[in-house]
């Protein structure tokens, strides 16, 4: 299963001509799974549309093309992967409209209707229908209108919903990340498309409470931040880079003991504030920036670590979750 190269928390937009259902439904979601609602169907595609347009916030990642004196064919291609974990940095990006749950029947147009007049968003799309709908929501899926149908009336329908959220949040992720994550395999970042560490990646974003991820830089790995918006960077290190680090350390005199770590695949090295990799600064202090290596054997061997960041080692905060969802409770 592929990894979204970057992942967080996002809107679901409910449509349905029903204020004292929306009322319910909203109050019924999980409060993770944050939802705008809109009991006016011509309301919501315009409040959709502005959310699309020019102006408005956008987590939408660009890849700049050399051409000249190539032909287009033989341009190359330069990414900022920088850009990604910028992400982080806008509040807004809690408001991103990743999901939309439409009623099928509604007055002034119908559910399918709806989808259709949407359907150039990348938002994945549910229809919420009653039982004698169910041959439309069937017809309105063949034709790639809707990615999901559930019926009011089925046994835990809510649990069922909000199942089919979280598994169409993430797949609007990965279809986010489908142009970039072959470009960034190529180089450094193979284990984004490796299947054995997005396993890895998935486990630790369960175990540490993790709501949002991004592919980071310098060192490669995944800035992850909690629903408090407490950072990890998960570093991860191949046989190339591990080597790396053990050939700067032997030409920089460093410790017989830290030279054996490195050699013998112990521990994961990230010296902070500079390229990361060892100086004679670190001489004296060095066990204070490493963390045991942990192997994941895939397509190659990657070796990973977590190491928490402390305020304000990032260039910028980063709003948490929490503080968007209280700011909403308070409006």
């Amino acid at each position: 299963m592929s990894l979204p190269i970057y992942q967080h928390p996002s809107l679901t937009v409910l449509i349905d001509d029903s204020d004292s259902f929306l009322k319910s439904l909203s109050f019924q979601l999980d409060p993770a799974l944050a939802s705008k609602s809109f009991h006016d169907t011509r309301s919501a595609i315009d409040w959709l549309g502005q959310q699309d347009g020019e102006g408005q916030y956008s987590d939408a990642l660009h890849a700049s093309y050399d051409t000249y004196p190539n032909a287009h064919e033989q341009c190359n291609v330069a990414f900022d992967i920088d850009q990604i974990h910028r992400i982080s940095f806008h509040r807004q990006r809690f408001a991103t409209p990743s999901v939309l749950v439409v009623d099928y029947s509604m007055p002034q147009m119908n559910g399918v209707q709806v989808c259709e007049a949407l359907r150039h968003l990348p938002c994945k799309k549910i229809l919420f229908t009653g039982v004698a709908d169910e041959k439309v929501a069937v017809d309105a899926f063949n034709r790639g209108l809707i990615d999901r149908y559930i019926k009011k009336s089925d046994e835990a329908a809510l649990d069922k919903l909000e199942a089919e959220i979280v598994a169409l949040q993430r797949e609007f992720f990965v279809a986010r990340s489908d142009s970039l994550r072959d470009m960034l395999a190529l180089h450094n970042y193979a284990f984004v498309s490796d299947p054995a560490f997005a396993a890895v990646v998935r486990a630790l974003l369960r175990e540490h409470g993790i709501v949002e991820h991004y592919v980071y830089s310098n060192p490669p790995g995944i800035l992850m931040y909690d629903h408090e918006g407490n950072a990890q960077l998960l570093v991860v290190e191949t046989e190339a880079s591990m080597d790396s680090h053990f050939e700067v350390a032997c030409d920089n005199d460093a410790p017989d003991s830290l030279l054996t770590a490195l050699r013998e695949r112990c521990i994961v090295a990230w010296f902070r504030g500079g390229d990361g990799l060892y100086a004679k600064s670190f001489a004296s202090s060095w066990h204070k920036h490493v963390q045991p290596a942990r192997l994941c054997r895939g397509s190659q061997n990657f070796y990973w670590a977590l190491f928490p960041l402390a305020p304000g080692e990032l260039t910028e905060p980063a709003a948490s979750f929490a503080d968007f969802l209280r700011t909403r409770e308070l409006a």
